[in-house]
């Protein structure tokens, strides 16, 4: 029982760290300013160093498997339901 649990746990943390990650740092991009001086300190060159952070799962495509999944869970308990009612 403590294995299933822990399984279950374990899922649960995994889809919701992804979430997180994927829903409040995804798009939100790093924009670093570099400034590079002489010796005198006059400006000799400015970078922009702008990255933009990937999404790690499709939530697209999970939510199909998703649909899906239920889909098929909802009719397999009406096949159920009905032989159980007959």
């Amino acid at each position: 029982m403590r294995v299933l649990l822990g399984l279950i746990l374990g899922v649960l943390l995994t889809i919701s760290v992804a979430y997180i990650n994927d829903h409040v740092a995804a798009g939100s991009g790093t924009t670093t300013v570099v400034r590079t001086t002489d010796g005198s300190g006059n400006p000799v060159r400015t970078t922009t160093d702008t990255t933009t952070r990937k999404m790690w799962v499709n939530w697209d495509v999970v939510d199909n498997d998703w649909q899906g999944f239920t889909a098929r869970v909802r009719h397999a308990w009406n096949q159920l339901s009905v032989k159980v009612k007959s």
